[in-house]
Parts: structure tokens; C-alpha cells; sequence
């Protein structure tokens, strides 16, 4: 466990451990969640689809492209016990491969129509 204040900035870095040197990261859902089984129900959205969703997220400069670095403001969930779980969904690309996800950036999904 890590203990921070509310509205203390939480820091975080993501790095991929690979001899490939030609790799990069790319931080495509993060949500936080007040139990560690549910990440699906009832969460706070940092990031989902590569589109940052929460006011206080921030990315940072990297020296390279297999670590990510970011922070949001820490949060507590009103009636539940002070603990957040984070899930975050990262995903790895060949460097300059301009047709890969990491080269897409956020992707806003259209919504469909219902029909009758």
C-alpha cells in the first residue's frame, strides 16, 4: 500500500523491461476503483481509450519511450473505506509504426443509435 493525503498529487511510472529498444508504451485505460475485485462498476476513470478523463491527470517527459510517467490527484470514494485501487491498461507498440495504437492517441468511440 501507498498512503497519500486527498488532493496530494500521486505520482506514477510505468516502464516495459524488454532488450527491444524499438518499443514504446502507451497508457490506454486507468480507473480507480474502491475494491480490488471491481474495476468495472462504480470507478473513477483517470484515462479510457487513450482520452484522459479526469481533470487532474498530467503526463510527463520520459528520457524514453518505454516508460510512462503521470499523476492525478489523490481521491477518496464518499462512504467507503479509504482505500482506491488503481487498474491501468498499457499497451506496447514498435517505435515509428505509425498505424499502431500508441500512434493513435485518444480514440472518442461514436455512439450507436438504438433501433426500435
Amino acid at each position: 500500500p501507498y498512503h497519500v493525503s486527498i488532493n496530494q498529487d500521486l505520482f506514477l511510472e510505468a516502464s516495459l523491461h524488454s532488450p527491444d529498444p524499438l518499443l514504446q508504451l502507451f497508457l490506454h485505460t486507468c480507473v480507480a476503483s474502491p475494491t480490488r475485485h471491481n474495476f468495472t462498476t462504480g470507478v473513477h476513470t483517470i484515462v479510457k481509450d487513450g482520452c484522459v478523463k479526469d481533470p487532474t491527470y498530467a503526463a510527463f517527459y520520459s528520457p524514453n519511450r518505454y516508460t510512462l510517467r503521470f499523476k492525478f490527484n489523490a481521491f477518496q470514494y464518499i462512504r467507503s473505506n479509504p482505500e482506491v485501487y488503481l487498474q491501468c491498461e498499457l499497451v506496447v507498440c514498435r517505435a515509428f509504426d505509425y498505424s499502431s495504437r500508441c500512434y493513435q492517441g485518444c480514440v472518442r468511440r461514436s455512439k450507436r443509435e438504438a433501433s426500435s
